[in-house]
């Protein structure tokens, strides 16, 4: 029962500090789970359930702060919906599932972990055909692991200079959760057991994302807490790659 209880408090953490990032959180919600033996197939649907909750909070924060810009969003979202969906078909096995789960947690330990992107730096112009390619890449790889695509393409967009740090966030926010909206549907089409306590799951992380958001959209940085988080996943990808 204790270890139940930890499990939802470190669930509304993790959904807090996604969702300041402008995170939907399964990456960290996949990482918990696989601290606490969850079972693959229970993994993928439940992840994609907080996330849909969680990064619709989050968006919605950003974009009543003015940092949604569309034009960016759009050839993200137009490749990615799909591919999303088709990922959600893909049933992959246990062994190599926790190994790309592993490999993709690398992500957002070097995001949360303190990696700086220089804002100052001038903005390009977006390429189109590079946006299509790119979303549709993250979202087959979504879709087939139970993510929503956001640690992969932040950094892929500020690398690039498209965005600053608070629009790339309000992008992240709405592609997550299309994505997993897509990958979702996807899965419906194979069936998967609704389980009791994923009420209770999305209700602490729909909490902790409104928390998030919230304190994302305004000032909040939180940088010890990211970083203790990012070890945290460093420990989960570690796990997941080598047990």
């Amino acid at each position: 029962m204790h270890l139940e209880y930890l499990f939802y408090i470190l669930l509304f953490i993790v959904a807090l500090l996604y969702s300041s990032v402008g995170h939907g959180g399964a990456s960290g919600y996949l990482a918990l789970m696989a601290f606490f033996s969850f079972a693959p197939e229970t993994m993928r649907p439940t992840a994609l359930l907080l996330n849909i909750f969680v990064s619709f909070t989050a968006f919605i924060q950003y974009y009543r702060s003015g940092h949604f810009r569309w034009q960016l969003f759009w050839p993200f979202a137009l490749a990615s919906i799909p591919a999303a969906f088709i990922g959600g078909l893909i049933v992959v096995d246990a062994k190599l599932y926790k190994t790309i789960l592993g490999v993709l947690l690398l992500f957002p330990v070097v995001r949360l972990g303190g990696l700086k992107f220089n804002e100052d730096k001038n903005k390009k112009e977006q390429v189109l055909l590079a946006s299509l390619i790119i979303g549709g890449l993250i979202g087959l790889l979504s879709g087939v692991i139970g993510i929503g695509g956001g640690i992969i393409l932040s950094p892929v967009i500020l690398l690039l200079h498209w965005a600053n740090m608070k629009q790339t966030a309000a992008v992240s926010a709405l592609f997550i959760l299309v994505n997993s909206l897509a990958g979702l549907a996807g899965l419906f089409t194979k069936g998967f057991d609704f389980r009791p306590e994923m009420v209770w799951m999305i209700v602490v992380a729909f909490i902790g994302g409104l928390a998030g958001s919230y304190l994302g959209a305004m000032k909040f940085d939180g940088g010890l807490l990211k970083k203790v988080l990012a070890v945290v996943l460093l420990m989960a990808s570690v796990k997941l790659l080598f047990a």
